[in-house]
């Protein structure tokens, strides 16, 4: 897209609060100077598909943004400054080379969804561990070896960590509160990882484990089997 097109989005976004910059021709490898000038209208910022290797800490300057989208990008690195984008509800950075949350993320109260997927994650974030609004995190795609133990204040409804190294569960992650959908396809979990108070106990109603050190036909063994599948049929009963 070149200048002419570029302004043109600029004025349609100081009327719409919405800007998407969306795989640019050239790549953008920077937050242009333009953008920051709309930050006092932006609600939804899409710059998806670029080459922007850095967030600048202007980005405290979209007080009214409720939905950033930086996935495919060459981001290694969040500012903790993120934390000062108090609306935000949406924040889709997957498809970068992060490794670390910045611990103020936790202060993003009015977070919904974040998509970390395909990423260079070795643990799971802990600043995502409290956030109260979560409904989705998408973890797929990383390194990560295990689930931490505090998970029973992880209030997300939709968990996927497919396609990581995980071999440990919490101990207390039937606890979270609200967790409804667990995806763990391919990761390196034997059958005994899967405990007994996870299928009794939890919310959880699907539970995702193809792919791992055991077959998925094997859990129907495990201890508390029937409640989960309790659960899984009056999911469905809702859906039709």
């Amino acid at each position: 897209m070149g200048n002419a097109g570029l302004k043109q989005h600029y004025e349609t976004a100081s009327k719409t609060g919405v800007l998407q910059i969306s795989n640019n021709k050239p790549k953008l490898r920077e937050i242009p100077t333009e953008v920051y000038k709309l930050s006092e209208s932006l609600r939804n910022l899409d710059l998806s598909k670029n080459k922007i290797s850095c967030i600048s800490d202007d980005i405290t300057k979209f007080k009214l943004l409720k939905q950033l989208n930086l996935c495919d990008n060459s981001i290694q690195v969040l500012p903790s400054t993120l934390a000062n984008l108090k609306k935000l509800e949406l924040l889709n950075v997957s498809h970068n080379y992060i490794q670390l949350l910045p611990h103020p993320i936790a202060e993003l109260s009015n977070l919904k969804q974040i998509y970390l997927n395909n990423n260079k994650f070795k643990q799971f974030p802990k600043p995502l561990i409290g956030l109260k609004n979560l409904e989705v995190v998408d973890l797929s795609y990383n390194k990560i070896v295990e689930i931490p133990s505090g998970m029973a204040n992880f209030h997300a409804m939709e968990l996927n960590l497919s396609q990581n190294e995980i071999s440990v569960l919490s101990e207390d992650l039937h606890e979270a509160p609200r967790l409804k959908i667990l995806k763990l396809e391919e990761n390196c979990l034997c059958l005994d990882t899967i405990r007994p108070s996870l299928l009794r106990d939890s919310k959880i109603h699907t539970l995702n484990v193809d792919g791992n050190l055991f077959e998925s036909k094997q859990l129907a063994a495990v201890e508390g089997y029937n409640e989960y599948t309790e659960r899984y049929t009056a999911m469905k009963k809702k859906m039709f």
